[in-house]
């Protein structure tokens, strides 16, 4: 998995290629991959990622946030912009690589009116599957988003704040596993049943294919076989 803490496209990767090298040894030894990115630079690889798509080896999510350039930048400053983002949807998809819109995070009040026009969208473009998390603002994380809240959309601040508390059985963090990443709550519950209702209206022929751990022989240095 690429980027389960930070992207893997950040802008100095154009410079060091890293991410571009690690995709190299993975095609040679057929290692499946998932990759997920909010940044365009991912197309400078369609060469490698065509070839594992062809043996079911990799697939890739975007993450969206928004159909809107304002809020991408209000939220998402100094990373690609939508237009670029859905583009990169587009020529993935082209190209027969599976591609997973994620929308994370979903903050009510700023982007959870977009479930539905953003799926649809997406959908349009080739994207095959769709998913999402719940904001959750653990430790210092907290203080810097309320600061940042009351400062950018003052006017809601307020309601934002308590939204999220209802999210999260009162706090604007929740750290057990199976409720972080989804919230509880009327709010939350709303927000799983537009998913729903976006997957059957504009997903429901897809499905995102499972990726072939077949070809990858972990074993063939041998070096596994020492323990």
């Amino acid at each position: 998995m690429f980027a389960g803490n930070t992207d893997c496209y950040q802008p100095i990767e154009k410079k060091l290629e890293i991410t571009r090298q690690m995709l190299k040894v993975l095609l040679k030894l057929k290692h499946p991959v998932s990759i997920i990115t909010k940044n365009s630079l991912i197309l400078r690889d369609l060469d490698i990622l065509t070839e594992m798509t062809s043996m079911n080896l990799v697939r890739v999510s975007i993450s969206i946030t928004s159909l809107l350039e304002e809020t991408r930048r209000m939220v998402e400053p100094r990373t690609a912009t939508i237009k670029k983002r859905l583009e990169t949807v587009r020529i993935l998809s082209e190209n027969g690589i599976p591609v997973n819109v994620m929308m994370a995070p979903i903050i009510p009040s700023i982007n959870s009116h977009e479930i539905l026009p953003l799926v649809k969208r997406v959908s349009e473009l080739g994207a095959v599957s769709v998913g999402y998390t719940v904001v959750r603002l653990n430790g210092v994380i907290g203080e810097i988003f309320t600061k940042w809240v009351r400062t950018t959309y003052p006017d809601r601040a307020d309601k934002i704040l308590h939204q999220i508390e209802c999210c999260h059985n009162g706090s604007l963090n929740d750290s057990r596993y199976g409720n972080r990443m989804r919230g509880e709550g009327k709010i939350a519950e709303q927000i799983k049943m537009q998913f729903k209702l976006a997957r059957k209206l504009y997903l429901k022929e897809s499905h995102f294919p499972p990726l072939d751990f077949t070809k990858f022989d972990k074993y063939q240095t041998n070096q596994m076989t020492l323990f």
